[in-house]
């Protein structure tokens, strides 16, 4: 996420050096979204056992507890709410300053307090990927991520920018410090250790679903580079064998969990990532989706094409190295404005087109980015997240289309049982089965909560549910 006035630099910075978005025309509004076309050479996220899973959900952290104190802003309630309004995944924010805060000595108390999250989140049935996060690199900057040991600067200055941390990203500081931790060995491999330590404790959790390897990684751009082509030389050449050597650390102890891999924020501008391949088989092309003009307080433009242009970068990677996608954050600052409900609309729309799913920045109980007000209740435009999905199809995905009143699906149906998520609805929802399947029609009654729907098919049959308000 970025403040006002970083957005702006970040803007200034980029001028010039991206495509023009602003030549696409937005479609019109529709109810639903078929993701059959877009997605149609991407690969689905799959649980284990084959189930292709979709995932809708929200980011939960506690940016603001550190030490004894961390996590403490994270409660039960959190996973409650999300089952209550049928959102089944958590992307989980843990840092490795405080995992490690000093060097080779790992916090069990740390451990301890996110096993407590997880076996909440296994209570309410959410799927977590847990996510290591850094902002602005760290606590020698102020923010939380990489621990000030691990910081190497080589004196190079840094300006503090209270009121616009994301500038601080381009602090030559801050950069060097990326530099020296994709380049230098030994912070490699305690890089790497610390992933050891994280999937040797939880890749057996039941709700752990897999691993955010860095949040939103940035880096250190070279005399007369602009900022798209730092972005990829920098994904080409340091993320990648990053990943790389990340990817094998976890495999070391766990051999079954997903591997999120992220770009640089830039992607968000419309600008297409220089990642290579990552040799895994459960690889998982994590992206963030967040306009630089919102970002700095506009309100959305359906004009300007920046979905679009978004979708158009980022589509190509995960069709390149056959992976699926997941967006890791997205949402806007201020969802008031007169037409964030159409992009609200228009974002769900092309996330379900080509992705297996998303987390919406962020489960809490306030105002900024929060989803809730601190009573509960969704605040402007972000209860359109809210919607009936399948959680689970166990067979071969041949259509699909979304909408806030009526789901529908289509599969060849695989051994194993589909599960689709209803959320609460004044007077309940209508399940049909068309094809070999059973139940064949299920009524839900009104309920304050989400339901769950189970339905079976005979293998091989080609079935179609549809989900429609009563």
């Amino acid at each position: 996420m970025r403040t006002t006035a970083s957005a702006v630099a970040l803007a200034a910075l980029l001028a010039g050096a991206c495509p023009a978005a602003g030549a696409a025309t937005a479609p019109d509004p529709a109810p639903a979204a078929s993701a059959a076309t877009a997605a149609a050479r991407i690969p689905d996220l799959t649980d284990d056992r084959g189930r292709v899973l979709t995932l809708r959900g929200w980011n939960v952290e506690d940016k603001t507890h550190r030490g004894d104190a961390a996590l403490s802003a994270v409660t039960e309630r959190h996973f409650r709410d999300l089952a209550a309004h049928g959102f089944d995944f958590a992307r989980l924010l843990v840092f490795w300053d405080d995992l490690e805060p000093v060097r080779g000595r790992y916090s069990e108390a740390y451990l301890r307090k996110i096993e407590r999250v997880l076996d909440w989140a296994r209570a309410y049935r959410v799927h977590v990927v847990i996510d290591a996060h850094q902002d602005v690199f760290g606590p020698a900057f102020g923010h939380r991520g990489v621990p000030e040991w691990a910081t190497r600067t080589d004196g190079l200055p840094f300006t503090p920018h209270p009121d616009d941390w994301f500038a601080e990203y381009f602090e030559p500081a801050v950069q060097r410090a990326f530099t020296h931790l994709y380049e230098d060995e030994d912070l490699r491999g305690a890089q790497a250790a610390m992933w050891r330590v994280l999937a040797d404790r939880f890749g057996d959790h039941p709700a752990v679903l897999g691993y955010d390897l860095i949040n939103e990684p940035m880096g250190e751009p070279r005399d007369g580079e602009d900022l798209p082509a730092a972005a990829r030389r920098i994904e080409a050449e340091q993320l990648t064998p990053m990943y790389r050597r990340l990817a094998a650390a976890v495999r070391a102890v766990d051999r079954d969990g997903w591997l999120f891999v992220e770009p640089t924020p830039i992607v968000g501008e419309g600008v297409p990532t220089g990642l290579g391949r990552i040799d895994d088989p459960k690889v998982v092309y994590a992206p963030h989706f967040y306009s630089t003009a919102m970002e700095a307080g506009a309100d959305y433009d359906p004009a300007a094409g920046w979905i679009e242009a978004y979708e158009a970068a980022v589509v190509a990677y995960p069709r390149t190295y056959r992976v699926p996608v997941v967006v890791g954050e997205w949402g806007p600052p201020n969802s008031s404005l007169p037409n964030m409900g159409r992009f609200h609309r228009d974002a769900l729309a092309s996330m379900n087109r080509y992705s297996s799913g998303w987390a919406g920045y962020v489960w809490c109980y306030g105002g900024g980015y929060c989803a809730l007000d601190a009573e509960g209740r969704f605040r402007a435009n972000k209860g359109l997240t809210v919607a009936p999905y399948a959680t689970a199809v166990a067979g071969e995905v041949r259509d699909e289309v979304h909408g806030p009143d009526a789901y529908r699906v289509t599969y060849t149906a695989r051994p194993g049982a589909t599960e689709l998520s209803l959320p609460p609805s004044p007077r309940g929802w209508r399940v049909e089965a068309e094809g070999r399947a059973r139940p064949g029609r299920t009524e839900v009654p009104a309920a304050g909560r989400a339901t769950r729907v189970t339905v079976r098919a005979v293998p091989g049959a080609t079935v179609t549910l549809h989900v429609t308000r009563r």
